[in-house]
């Protein structure tokens, strides 16, 4: 596996729609095949093997059906390392966005 830590934003989005493409044909699925059974057009997840930008949600559609929701999972989970981490993790999910100061006109 590839270390994405030290890579730029855009090269990350070029390694990952390479995997993307290189999915599709290892699962010899058509771009027209894949589109219509994600519920997107072709055009889109051309765009989307390409790294030109689409919806979040046309990503999720293509991970789903080629089988790959597994990796998506795991995305943005919280890091709960320690105790301290939990409790921390429990309390801002209680808290509430902040007012806005009243400004003097």
């Amino acid at each position: 596996m590839m270390n994405l830590l030290f890579r730029s934003p855009s090269e990350v989005v070029q390694l990952l729609c390479a995997r993307l493409r290189k999915e599709r044909l290892a699962q010899q699925m058509p771009q027209a095949e894949l589109a219509a059974r994600a519920g997107i057009s072709a055009g889109t997840l051309s765009n989307l093997e390409a790294g030109r930008g689409v919806a979040l949600e046309n990503l999720v559609r293509v991970a789903l059906v080629l089988g790959r929701m597994q990796e998506l999972e795991g995305l943005f989970q919280p890091k709960l390392d320690t105790l301290n981490d939990m409790l921390r993790y429990e309390r801002s999910a209680n808290r509430q966005r902040a007012r806005k100061k009243a400004t003097d006109a």
